[in-house]
């Protein structure tokens, strides 16, 4: 009987439903409903000469090609679609990786950099920190942190860079109210 009691036991213990919160669900949960969406934006800060150029054209991101693993969302500026931002889980947290291609679909040279969630955060404001190859790639990047970030209103979508020892700022907000 103590054997069918525990037997018992150990199986309610196994249909437990609950779920430990995995680093980046309320990001990667407020993505969700925004996918085959598209939404413009515009820049907000930016540091750099080229900053100013990006900031004078039409800035457009599309949410698309989302699955359990991978959230894919391509960012043009102006008429160019040739970068990617791509979100994928891993079991630490995210990745964010850049895919930049070229008008033929090829990859470009400087392109797959990024970096990973060092923080257990559960918000939907996220930073990713510059991985190795990014450090390898462009030598000048190796400390970046990247923000994506949902704000608690769900209203607008930020895609942000800094590089505190340069005093590197570049920041894009997206408005969520008004999707094309």
């Amino acid at each position: 009987m103590k054997i069918l009691l525990l037997l018992l036991t150990l199986a309610a213990a196994g249909c437990r439903t609950a779920t430990t919160p995995h680093p980046g669900d309320a990001l990667w949960n407020a993505l969700q409903p925004l996918c085959g969406k598209t939404f413009e934006g515009r820049l907000v800060e930016g540091t750099e000469p080229s900053d100013a150029e990006i900031g004078a054209q039409k800035l457009v991101m599309h949410v698309r090609d989302c699955s359990a693993t991978e959230i894919r969302i391509p960012f043009h500026v102006g008429e160019n679609g040739s970068r990617t931002w791509v979100l994928m889980r891993t079991g630490k947290g995210l990745r964010l990786k850049h895919d930049h291609r070229h008008e033929d679909g090829t990859e470009d040279r400087i392109t797959q950099y990024g970096g990973d969630t060092r923080a257990t955060t559960l918000s939907r404001s996220v930073d990713f920190y510059a991985d190795d190859y990014t450090a390898r790639l462009i030598p000048t990047a190796a400390t970046n942190i990247w923000t994506i970030a949902i704000d608690e209103n769900g209203q607008t979508f930020t895609y942000a860079l800094r590089r505190e020892a340069q005093g590197r700022r570049f920041r894009v907000d997206f408005d969520l109210t008004s999707p094309r």
